[in-house]
């Protein structure tokens, strides 16, 4: 057994809470298989830190681990909350640096940052609620820079959580309206139809400083338009790995995927999403961490070039920086 002092995070106040619940528990239980001390330690939708269910500080708690495996996703886990927290300890911790962590979770700049480079993407526009008089007038601007169909999505979220597909400008503007009582700042973006893909990419595996694992396709079932969050986890979407894409399309999604990965500078893993339409690989959000849970994305393609789920566990334990 391995003597190295783990504490796993998990919980937290965002929208993806439950989610969270589920990769950490999935996490300690193969923790426990290989390391003497695995710590639990749940963040309550408040942002109380609890270990034993008492609420402790934070710097406490984490004055008695080597390393932090973060099962965080949303706000607080992924928008480099946590994380400055972490680093002021000067921990290890699994997944990306703060700053980066920052960026990728703000849709709008990592758009803006990847586009400078070259990649593809579907045109978009960032709105926030106190610049918008007119949610119709706001509608038909957009649906003359582009169009027919659109996706709004909050400008910060993960797991699709308040994602609409918007079929034509006459609804648009309604659509709009309530997103906008949800939330501060949202996207609406050119909705391109084609084919669902994800990449996940792993470093220092296999002696490669960033490894691509094959890519997966999304089928969603036909009462889903497109990968909601309801079919992420309802069991009924088709996850194809390695999914039925051409050779060239393949390699355009490891090379975009890679490039992304790099481009923002996040460390350990990484998983990009894509709409592949014309052979061209569409990018439409990356992940900075990925659901660990047994029905989650990552861990099926690394099972799809043989590495296991308490192997790529153990990985990011061992890899995990300060």
């Amino acid at each position: 057994m391995n003597h190295k002092r783990v504490t796993v995070l998990r919980g937290g106040p965002s929208d993806e809470y439950e989610v969270s619940m589920r990769t950490g528990s999935t996490v300690l239980r193969s923790l426990q298989k290989r390391y003497c001390s695995v710590q639990d330690v749940v963040i309550t939708k408040q942002g109380d830190w609890l270990e034993g269910g008492i609420i402790k500080n934070p710097d406490s708690i984490l004055s008695s681990c080597d390393v932090v495996f973060l099962a965080l996703h949303g706000q607080y886990g992924e928008d480099g909350e946590v994380q400055r927290i972490i680093q002021r300890q000067n921990l290890p911790f699994t997944g990306s640096r703060a700053l980066p962590s920052a960026i990728a979770f703000n849709k709008h700049l990592t758009k803006e940052t990847l586009r400078r480079q070259g990649i593809k993407l579907p045109q978009h526009v960032q709105v926030r609620r106190g610049d918008v008089e007119d949610v119709f007038a706001l509608a038909r601007n957009v649906s003359s820079s582009f169009g027919p169909e659109y996706i709004v999505k909050p400008l910060a979220s993960g797991s699709s959580v308040g994602v609409e597909l918007v079929r034509d400008v006459k609804n648009l503007g309604n659509v709009i309206g309530r997103a906008l009582m949800d939330t501060e700042q949202i996207l609406i973006e050119e909705y391109i139809r084609g084919r669902e893909a994800t990449m996940a990419t792993l470093e220092n595996f296999r002696d490669q400083d960033l490894y691509v694992f094959p890519a997966i396709e999304i089928v969603p079932p036909p009462s889903a338009n497109f990968f909601t969050s309801e079919a992420k986890y309802s069991g009924q979407t088709q996850e194809i790995c390695p999914g039925n894409f051409s050779y060239q399309e393949r390699d355009e999604l490891a090379k975009t995927a890679a490039s992304i990965h790099l481009t923002l500078g996040l460390s350990q893993y990484s998983r990009s999403d894509f709409i592949v339409r014309n052979g061209v690989p569409y990018f439409l959000e990356v992940n900075t961490l990925p659901g660990l849970t047994n029905e989650s994305l990552f861990p099926k393609a690394a099972e799809a070039v043989g590495l296991t789920y308490d192997d790529l566990v153990a990985h990011l334990v061992e890899t995990a920086t300060t």
